[in-house]
Parts: C-alpha cells; structure tokens; sequence
C-alpha cells in the first residue's frame, strides 16, 4: 500500500505535495487528472472527491485528502517541515492561509490565463489583468517585508509555508509578474532551490 495522487503537472497546487513527498521519501503512485481536459468532472473521479479539483490525496488505508496545504500538514507532521513551537506553527498556518487567500488567486490565476489555458492570453481582459497584478503585486510586496525579518516565512528554518508560497511564486513570470523589484524573494527562491532533495514542478516520481 501506498499514496496516491491525482494531479496535474503544471499545477502549482499539485507540486506542493509531490515536493514535500519527495522530500521526506515518501513513496506515492502519481495518476496524471487535467482540470482541463474533463478529467476532474468525471462521475468516477467526483466520487473521490465532490469538488473536482485537484490535487488529491489518497492515503495508503484508502482514505481522502483534498485540498493542498491540508496535504502539507498532513505530510509534515512530526517533521522539521513544521514546526514545533506553538507560535511558529500558528506563523505556519497563517502563511498558508494567506496563500490561498491573498497570494493564488492572483498569482496563480494570471499565469493560468496567461499561460496554461488555451486561448487564455486573448480572453483576458485588460481591466481583469490589471486587477489580477495588483492584489498579486501586493501578496509580493507582503511576502518582501517578511522575508526582511526573516529568512523563512515560519520557525528557524524551511517549513511547508515555505512550500506553500514557493509553488506558485517561482513561476510567477509565467503570468507577467516582474520579481526584478522583489530582491529578498529573489533570494529566498534560490535558498529553496538548494534545499536537500529539491525537484523542479517537471519532477515525476
């Protein structure tokens, strides 16, 4: 018996948990599921999980988890990847909580019009672009002040809020975000990238 998870490649949300699963040596079978091409909508995969989404997690004795920063605690618990203290976990939460919240629906978003969805680039209009990088642009300018107090977003080191942000915010470009103005993010994107056992979102197990 082992994990398994539905996911789609270029899906940030879904890099989440392939990367953490590495990461720990966590071995998992990977079932490729397109939102776009239907897969998510299927009766069979509805079944699993009513929201149609993925990622999704199915645990070793067959039980379900959706939605990717549950995975991530689910994964890091009673690992360094999050932390012990009380306060730090509590730090931990709230960053993930901000990336769903204030940071994917903006970055995420751009980059799939932009560059995943097809025909994407010529739908989206000037006015919903404009509001996708400014409420982006300013998860940017959040995460910058952050990383000025900090080299890791919660506890002494690299945690899955790390992971949670990093997803979608190394590939931010793909959605014309510009990092140049963001030296600290810059920064933190490279001391992620030489993590022990970090893999690319192309990585499949």
């Amino acid at each position: 018996m082992t994990y398994t998870l539905h996911s789609m490649q270029n899906s940030g949300n879904c890099y989440k948990p392939r990367l953490l699963m590495h990461q720990l040596g966590i071995p998992f079978r990977l079932i490729d599921t397109d939102s776009f091409d239907g897969s998510t909508r299927t009766p069979e995969y509805l079944a699993l999980n009513p929201n149609g989404k993925v990622p999704l997690l199915v645990l070793p004795d067959g039980r379900r988890l959706a939605e990717s920063n549950a995975m991530l605690l689910h994964l890091a618990e009673g690992t360094p990847y999050l932390p012990g203290d009380k306060y730090d976990r509590a730090l931990c939460y709230q960053w993930l909580f901000f990336e769903q919240y204030s940071h994917e629906p903006y970055i995420a978003v751009a980059r799939s019009w932009l560059r995943l969805m097809p025909g994407g680039r010529e739908r989206m209009s000037a006015e919903r672009l404009a509001d996708l990088h400014a409420r982006g642009y300013k998860a940017l300018a959040v995460m910058e002040e952050r990383l000025g107090e900090a080299p890791w977003f919660a506890g002494d080191g690299y945690s899955v809020a790390d992971i949670a942000l990093f997803a979608y915010t190394h590939v931010a470009g793909d959605g014309d975000f510009d990092l140049a103005p963001y030296p600290r993010i810059r920064d933190w994107l490279g001391r992620i990238a030489a993590v022990p056992g970090h893999v690319g979102m192309d990585w499949r197990p």
